[in-house]
């Protein structure tokens, strides 16, 4: 039996993986990788695919973007009851890819990450290192997770404007792509988004509580392929990050942009920045939680959040 899970994405970078996934099995096939593949028919498919993937193969490769990444996480964890998971492969096709970005060879600030027949190399040679995980806890799961309330993520949670915009992604017209793509729906996000009011506690600090435009929480540099919210973010250091931006006008909002894709928004007066183990939300009303692409919540009022210190091998 192929020690080797493929789940690729088909829909992944707006078809990309299913333009390309002739080219990618080839190669796999040429590196002398034995595996067996399976795409992906619906959301969610990676997560209950990934969670029986120990049973029968030593590793998976996640073929598609950083969705189909977050729901092969997922499973694994369950799978492992948050211990290290069995290696995963990145085949880089989707339309961020922002994780991969971080792994070797790292892309600067404003870069792209490696070519995918780069990451057929790595997989063929299957060196892997250990990376960080968040684990996030709130309440009114989505059913069809069947979860107890709880849901992982491999690159950062948002709430507020960011989390807004990422909820109109699927509402612009397929032809914009890439960098375009988010930029059209941050516009679209200006003319209505909420201004939640949260009460945070990071750490056993003392509690404080704001209004605010944005919050994040980020265990890698860039998030919605090209705004490099964390810098100084390693997925690998035990921490995650938090980013929390006041309350601001949308021309500020607009004034900010580019300083979120260049990383010059640290030092900013509205922009706090800080890293923890432990993280919470709390607010009277509900609020929309983002991760990954997704939305694993209901109807939030209270948002738990933890790091699981490399807890995720990924092979390098």
């Amino acid at each position: 039996m192929p020690s080797t899970l493929v789940i690729y994405n088909p829909v992944a970078g707006h078809g990309r993986v299913k333009s390309e996934w002739p080219q990618v099995e080839a190669a796999l096939h040429n590196a002398g990788v034995d595996f067996d593949a399976v795409a992906t028919q619906a959301p969610l498919d990676a997560i209950f695919l990934a969670r029986e993937a120990p049973q029968k193969y030593e590793r998976v490769v996640s073929v598609g973007g950083d969705g189909t990444l977050h729901e092969i996480v997922n499973g694994l964890l369950r799978a492992s009851g948050e211990n290290e998971t069995i290696p995963i492969g990145i085949i880089p096709l989707g339309n961020g890819d922002d994780f991969a970005k971080d792994l070797p060879p790292k892309a600067s600030i404003g870069g792209k990450c490696f070519d995918w027949r780069m990451s057929v190399e790595k997989i063929a040679r299957g060196q892997t290192q250990s990376f960080d995980a968040g684990c996030m806890q709130a309440d009114h799961i989505r059913p069809e997770l069947e979860g107890d309330g709880v849901h992982y993520f491999i690159q950062a949670i948002a709430v507020g404007f960011v989390a807004q915009a990422a909820h109109n992604f699927s509402t612009i017209p397929k032809y914009l792509k890439g960098l375009t793509a988010y930029v059209a729906v941050t516009f679209k996000t200006l003319v209505e988004y909420p201004i939640p009011h949260l009460r945070i506690q990071v750490d056993d600090q003392l509690t404080f509580e704001q209004s605010l435009t944005a919050a994040l929480i980020g265990n890698c540099r860039c998030v919605a392929n090209g705004f490099w919210f964390f810098p100084g973010a390693y997925p690998d250091d035990g921490l995650i990050d938090l980013m929390i931006t006041d309350e601001i006008s949308r021309l500020k909002i607009v004034q900010m942009l580019p300083k979120f894709m260049k990383s010059t928004h640290i030092g900013e007066e509205v922009i706090h920045m800080n890293q923890a183990q432990h993280i919470s939300f709390e607010s009277q009303d509900p609020f929309l939680v983002e991760t990954d692409g997704e939305f694993p919540f209901l109807d939030t009022h209270r948002l738990e959040v933890d790091v699981l210190p490399k807890k995720v091998r990924i092979i390098v």
